[in-house]
């Protein structure tokens, strides 16, 4: 059984004492790629230094996550754009728009996140989205470029049945992951009648740890937690969604 995470920060100081056993543990379950989305300048060249280490395994994205647009965020564009220049990446992310915390830049968010967007057209790479409290404002922003060469992923769907539709429309996949575990999300409600190949699977790790590990730090080899619960939502085989959840990451971000 082969598994992708298509989301995981396994850069950050979280997993410093243990990267390389994390690693070796998803390998154990069946992930064959990590996905690494960026952040900000901060960890950048971080990213990049796991991703030489993991022996294949990680893959970088480059982008400028929403929560990171303050002042310097034209200063970090910059250098996001001198990076894309330099050498190849699996995608532009994570970027998009978040209304829960902050916002104070909201304004500069939305500016990040179309600079953004038109890079990723220009590069021909998936666009990956962060869309906390503001899934139909991304909705809007990719629909106002989608011209048939823009492709990505809603990262960590949680949306309603209408919004997936709607995603899916667009040409973009839902990236499903810890939540649908939760008990009283209602994910698992909205995914159910969902088309499978509209989905992809990911961790967010160290964050949203699946049940039976929520509330602790969260780890690539705890995707076959979400891939169980999504096979057990659909009337499906675990293998099934690996094949199925596999196939569309390849498919979306040319692995």
């Amino acid at each position: 059984m082969k598994l992708i995470d298509t989301h995981a920060h396994i850069y950050l100081g979280d997993f410093d004492s243990d990267r390389t056993f994390l690693i070796e543990s998803a390998e154990r379950v069946g992930v064959t790629k990590i996905l690494m989305p960026a952040i900000d300048i901060v960890t950048h060249q971080k990213m990049i230094e796991t991703e030489a280490s993991s022996g294949g395994i990680g893959l970088s994205m480059m982008g400028l996550h929403p929560c990171s647009v303050k002042e310097n965020y034209l200063t970090e564009l910059a250098l996001i754009r001198e990076y894309l220049e330099k050498r190849k990446f699996v995608a532009i992310g994570e970027t998009g728009l978040d209304f829960y915390w902050d916002l104070s830049f909201k304004d500069q968010q939305y500016e990040a996140f179309q600079q953004q967007i038109e890079w990723a057209i220009e590069y021909d790479i998936p666009v990956v989205i962060h869309s906390r409290n503001s899934t139909d404002e991304c909705i809007r922003m990719v629909s106002k470029n989608q011209q048939g060469r823009l492709r990505g992923v809603f990262h960590c769907f949680s949306g309603s049945k209408e919004q997936a539709n709607q995603i899916g429309e667009l040409g973009f996949y839902l990236g499903i992951g810890g939540v649908l575990t939760f008990k009283n999300a209602g994910l698992d409600k909205v995914i159910k009648d969902i088309d499978p190949r509209y989905l992809v699977l990911e961790t967010d790790a160290p964050y949203l740890a699946p049940v039976p590990y929520r509330g602790k730090r969260n780890e690539p080899s705890y995707i076959i937690y979400v891939a169980q619960k999504l096979a057990e939502v659909k009337g499906m085989t675990v293998g099934e969604v690996a094949v199925i959840t596999t196939a569309n990451a390849q498919k979306l971000f040319g692995l």
